[in-house]
């Protein structure tokens, strides 16, 4: 009976989870085949898969745990049992287990949530659910439990006074045995009687239950005694009970792996005034170890890889286990154009969701891009937020993080290596040995490597022996002829480095005259970094990488890594960066910190991946708040219509952040100096200069609205603003078509102060969104440009240079035509003049140049200059930046 209802229970599981295969792991410490047998027999009855794990007899505790230690990490195992001898069944042993796969119910976990009544939350122990199974009408009965030890004796006592009966136990050596025996309605016998203790101690009419080591011949030891009413042996129903156990566990396993509620314990603020730097902010709070946190938020075990105390890697595996999960809702946070003041998107991203989690009890997660050492060690400082709105720990945030950008540096440098090296072998080696160190005998025989069979079929060369390819075929595979005046592949370094603006490689003697110009850029400019931020695969990133573009040929036609042979290098150096690293908020609640692309030539967004894993994570109801890079005329539009190309995700609301004094800028404020004191246009009530400066809300708002996105106006507030001004905002932006217009003091206040700001994010995500492209990708790449400057920048027309146009017709022949835009243009206007604020009208966007990110999946036109290594300040911030040789704190860090 209880092997076919288990049998039953587990089909229907497998009917709804069709890859489901539910396995039990047993660990043997003795030579015992029947048990073995009988476990393995039941498990196929009931459809269960068993591995069995037999140590050697007499193996120690640390060996039996270090074998329990290993199969609690596999994720390929769903329950864990023990069949020991008894001398081994120690505590350490037992809760060794980990409680979710414990389906003898051993642990000391189990046991508890047993005793205290949990019932969803415990296993009852084999042996024990099998006594009481054979045991009816209990009420008012009195049952001794005689050598029954350990965790099934305890839980057996539990069980049999929650059915009415009086219980007593006792070893065999007690003794009052004897008149115990006399007085008890039923016994139970944990343990071998020994031979000197008569049965007929034992009055008739007593119910005896053996749980004996003889338990599997289902013979008591005891000889027939015909006045005894029944003597029952557990035997294979204790079996049979393991099984329902191990389905039972599957179930559960299932309902963890589905989304559920968070059961977020957030950190509480206590905000001071004023509001004390940044990282002292960061070193006030204690922030939850992230395997907490990861656990709280609906993670695996197995789908994280910690890093330190604070920041962990999340596996990929976590998208296919949550697939039929909804997402949740998908929120963007750009900007008006960009001035000196700041704006703080970072800030407000990070409050929004502290208000949403902590505040609304609304499953939130932030996803925000990784900085580059560049502006941590030169001027801009971090970008983890500010004030009581920040990811901590935010020293960890702003260095090195989890490496991700480290490995792009060395993928990068790697294939700018190969480019080189590959134009040095060619120009001084004939077809012949080329071909002979290209494809070397190794032990005899010769052979092509994977990526060199995927270039033959390129070249049309269907062939797989290297003895049979003609001479005409061995040049042809031989030769990329890279011309090296197209090479558009650039080294890089995560530094401010302005002398590595232009370089001169070749002039040891050993590279034989072979000398060229070239350049270092910031490694977050690398194409890499860009294709990391869309990919959405680990199979897709091969791909983007493999596609990219890294010269032309003699002939005009594209050179790619694939091509150079270099492909799957590159993607072992990726593999870890490729997985979000997982933060949290000064609140508690969790960050995703991934990718952090250049957001002048690429498209300056956080991860595809991040974004498509947290909004798993959030469920339905929940929310992902993600940041644009620039002004929304940057950010958003390339978010738009790059990211959610390659995503396939679609926006909920977008939160356009404003503050009073970058309006008055816009509005014809005075210039403002870094580190000089603001002109009192800034500090002073002048509502006429932000009426004024309005405009630029005004037309960001519009940009948004191209997209049919409902817009969110979140007015970052100030000290020095006055009353008057914040509602002159709030009102215009309103008028002008947002759907809300919020101040927020989330700086100084934490998520407290963003909670008006969630509850209008809340309200807008609930609004009918009308998502539409900007442009069609069929249109010509010279259309596509004109569309941007006209609808999105305010620009009359657009003018290529000669040079520009060239590009142009090249990638159009080349097959890159139906590619995005993606445009390089100065942040800190809506023209290509950074001087001109507010919305110039009447202007011809000027492009000098086009280039093209083939792997990541956009071309680049570019407004005038753009610098792709940032140089160092008079003073950097490295002046201030020091390190506790004592306590290893990191000092002067914002």
């Amino acid at each position: 009976k209880i092997t076919e209802n288990a049998k039953k229970s587990l089909a229907s599981l497998k009917e709804q989870n069709p890859r489901l295969e539910p396995t039990l792991a047993i660990i043997q410490a003795c030579n015992d085949h029947l048990t073995q047998e009988i476990n393995k027999n039941f498990a196929e009855e009931v459809g269960l898969h068993v591995i069995h794990t037999c140590l050697p007899e007499g193996s120690s505790k640390d060996e039996i745990v270090n074998e329990i230690l290993r199969l609690n990490e596999d994720p390929n195992v769903h329950g864990l049992a023990l069949d020991l001898p008894e001398s081994l069944y120690s505590s350490k042993v037992l809760n060794a287990v980990k409680p979710e796969k414990d389906v003898d119910g051993l642990s000391d976990v189990n046991l508890g949530r047993l005793v205290r009544g949990d019932v969803s939350d415990y296993l009852v122990p084999p042996t024990a659910c099998a006594v009481m199974e054979l045991l009816e009408d209990l009420g008012g009965k009195t049952v001794l439990l005689v050598g029954a030890v350990g965790v099934p004796g305890a839980a057996l006592q539990c069980l049999l006074q929650r059915e009415g009966a009086a219980t007593l136990s006792c070893p065999w050596r007690d003794p009052q045995l004897q008149a115990k025996l006399r007085h008890v309605d039923v016994v139970v016998v944990g343990s071998r009687k020994p031979p000197d203790i008569p049965v007929s101690w034992i009055k008739p009419g007593t119910t005896i239950i053996s749980c004996s080591p003889d338990l599997l011949s289902d013979k008591p030891n005891y000889g027939q005694q015909n006045n005894h009413t029944a003597e029952n042996g557990v035997g294979s129903l204790a079996i049979a009970m393991r099984m329902q156990n191990m389905v039972k566990n599957t179930e559960r396993w299932i309902q963890s792996q589905q989304h559920r509620k968070w059961n977020l314990r957030c950190l509480k603020l206590q905000p001071l005034s004023p509001v004390p730097s940044d990282i002292e902010i960061s070193r006030a709070q204690s922030p939850k170890a992230v395997d907490v946190l990861a656990k709280e938020i609906g993670l695996l075990t197995d789908e994280i890889e910690i890093y330190g105390q604070t920041k962990a890697k999340v596996r990929l595996s976590l998208l296919e286990r949550l697939k039929n999960q909804p997402d949740g809702n998908y929120v963007l946070v750009a900007g008006i154009t960009p001035t000196p003041l700041g704006e703080g998107k970072s800030t407000v991203t990070v409050g929004l969701v502290q208000a949403l989690t902590a505040h609304l009890n609304i499953n939130s997660f932030a996803c925000l891009r990784q900085p580059s050492q560049g502006p941590t060690f030169g001027v801009k400082g971090g970008a983890a937020g500010g004030g009581y709105a920040q990811v901590i720990p935010m020293e960890e945030f702003n260095l090195h993080l989890t490496g991700d950008i480290h490995a792009i540096t060395a993928a990068n440098n790697l294939l700018a290596a190969a480019i080189d090296a590959r134009i040095l072998h060619e120009n001084t080696q004939s077809d012949k040995a080329l071909y002979s160190r290209l494809v070397p005998v190794v032990n005899g025989l010769r052979g092509f490597s994977a990526i060199q069979l995927s270039r033959l079929r390129r070249l049309g060369i269907n062939k797989t022996n290297p003895g049979a390819l003609t001479e005409e075929e061995i040049s042809k595979f031989v030769r990329l002829d890279i011309d090296p005046s197209t090479i558009t592949w650039q080294r890089v370094v995560d530094t401010n480095d302005r002398f590595l603006r232009k370089i001169t490689v070749g002039q040891a003697n050993t590279e034989k005259g072979f000398v060229r110009q070239a350049q270092f850029d910031i490694a977050v400019a690398s194409e890499i970094m860009a294709i990391l931020a869309l990919t959405t695969s680990l199979q897709d990133m091969k791909e983007r990488l493999g596609k990219m573009v890294v010269a032309n040929d003699k002939k005009g036609e594209p050179v790619t890594a694939e091509d150079l042979g270099v492909t799957g290098a590159l993607a072992v150096l990726m593999k870890d960066a490729i997985k979000p690293t997982l933060m949290q908020t000064l609140e508690g609640t969790p960050v995703f910190v991934h990718a952090g692309p250049f957001a002048n030539i690429a498209h300056g967004n956080s991860s595809v991946l991040a974004d498509k894993i947290a909004l798993k994570l959030v469920g339905e109801k929940g929310f992902v708040v993600t940041e644009a890079g620039f002004g929304a005329d940057i950010g958003m539009e390339k978010f738009f219509n790059i990211k959610c190309r390659a995503s396939g995700l679609v926006p909920s609301v977008v939160v356009l952040v404003a503050t009073v004094r970058a309006l008055k800028m816009h509005g014809g404020g005075p210039n403002v100096t870094a580190g000089a004191p603001l002109k009192k246009e800034y500090t002073e009530e002048n509502l006429q200069l932000v009426a004024d400066g309005c405009c630029n809300l005004q037309k960001q708002i519009q940009i948004t609205q191209l997209f049919g996105v409902p817009v969110v106006v979140a007015l970052n507030v100030f000290k020095t603003d006055s009353p008057a001004e914040i509602d002159l905002v709030c009102d215009i932006a309103k008028r002008s078509g947002a759907f809300d217009a919020v101040p927020c003091n989330h700086w100084s206040a934490g998520g407290r102060g963003a909670v008006k700001l969630a509850q209008a994010v809340e309200k807008a995500a609930n609004q009918k969104s009308s998502f539409k492209y900007l442009y069609n990708l069929e249109l010509p790449i010279v259309e596509k440009i004109r569309i941007i400057a006209q609808k999105v920048y305010g620009a009359q027309d657009i003018e290529l240079s000669p040079v520009a146009q060239s590009q142009v017709d090249r990638y159009t022949r080349q097959g890159f035509g139906n590619l995005p835009i993606c445009m390089a243009k100065t942040h800190l206007s809506l023209s290509h003049q950074p001087e001109r604020k507010g919305v110039p009208t009447g202007f011809i966007l000027p492009i000098s140049d086009v280039r093209a990110s083939i792997g990541a999946g956009f071309i680049y036109p570019l407004v005038g200059t753009m610098s792709t290594m940032p140089g160092l300040p008079t003073r950097p911030c490295f002046y201030d930046i020091d390190l506790d040789p004592v306590t290893e704190q990191v000092k002067g860090l914002f």
